[in-house]
């Protein structure tokens, strides 16, 4: 391999290390020590030179990736961390106050990194007053009144400037929402018309801060699961969250998300016109008296 092909490979997995990380370039060149000038001249195109070998040291040390593989001597870019030996935190209690502080406290210490999300059923920054109270109508009065606080705090994070929110769900599980089936199946006519017009509304409003990639349920599959940038990773299994801090289940996680949104049937500016077209259906049935 000549030199030019080196540096052209060192700046095609720079500029994936960068994107994976959810920073932006100016935030990137801090956190590995680098002065921002010198960032932007190893990605411009044409560039025929590397940097320095304690430069290249540093990257590979912040992004817990191997020298070799930024300069394209290898394609395995794991520094050799098990994955296996990095065992996750149990957060017990996943209804509880606490938790949901918690999950407050880590979105607010992703602030400036990208969040990336799949909701067990809506995402909860969506959800009306009438879809919450229809959830939670079993844990308590005082239960919908807390999580439509949790939603409205949770809407007032993703409306901040800063934010920059990713959630997928399965076209499929949005469809079953709209006609009223599965889980859904009590859940009156009006409530879920209500509910697909207050996401129609809110989508075009925060698009592109907030982006939502709808997958085909039949080909891939996710566990509700959040992740916080490259700082934490929590995956929800019912009645708690399994917590990774570690690197490497970090970047798992993610790809298994870059996966989800490579495999989306549905892309973000596209699913407002889809639930228009549930909305218009579920119309068009309740004026033939066949909606339920």
């Amino acid at each position: 391999m000549d030199r030019r092909q080196t540096v052209e490979i060192f700046r095609e997995r720079l500029t994936e290390v960068i994107e994976r990380s959810g920073l932006s370039r100016s935030a990137f060149a801090r956190k590995s020590g680098l002065d921002r000038s010198t960032l932007s001249q190893l990605l411009t195109d044409g560039n025929d030179r590397l940097p320095r070998a304690e430069t290249i040291a540093s990257i590979a040390e912040h992004e817990q990736v191997s020298t070799d593989w930024l300069l394209g001597l290898v394609q395995e870019e794991k520094v050799g961390t098990n994955i296996l030996s990095e065992a996750p935190e149990i957060a017990r209690g996943s209804t509880s106050t606490f938790a949901d502080e918690r999950l407050a406290r880590w979105r607010a210490e992703a602030v400036g990194y990208k969040i990336r999300y799949v909701p067990s059923t809506l995402p909860d920054l969506l959800k009306g007053e009438e879809v919450i109270r229809f959830e939670y109508r079993q844990q308590g009065s005082e239960m919908p009144a807390f999580r439509m606080e949790q939603a409205e705090a949770r809407l007032a994070y993703s409306r901040r400037p800063e934010t920059d929110l990713e959630a997928c769900s399965s076209l499929q599980s949005l469809e079953m929402f709209a006609r009223g089936q599965g889980i859904w199946s009590t859940l009156p006519l009006a409530d879920r018309k209500l509910q697909l017009s207050w996401m129609i509304a809110l989508l075009d409003e925060l698009y592109p801060t907030f982006r939502w990639f709808l997958f085909d349920g039949l080909k891939h599959y996710s566990a509700p699961v959040t992740i916080f940038g490259p700082t934490r990773a929590a995956a929800y299994i019912g009645n708690m969250y399994f917590v990774f801090n570690s690197t490497e289940h970090i970047r798992a996680l993610t790809q298994h998300f870059d996966n989800l949104i490579r495999g989306a049937v549905v892309q973000p500016p596209d699913v407002s016109r889809l639930l228009t077209g549930l909305l218009k259906e579920l119309e068009e049935r309740e004026a033939k008296g066949t909606a339920r």
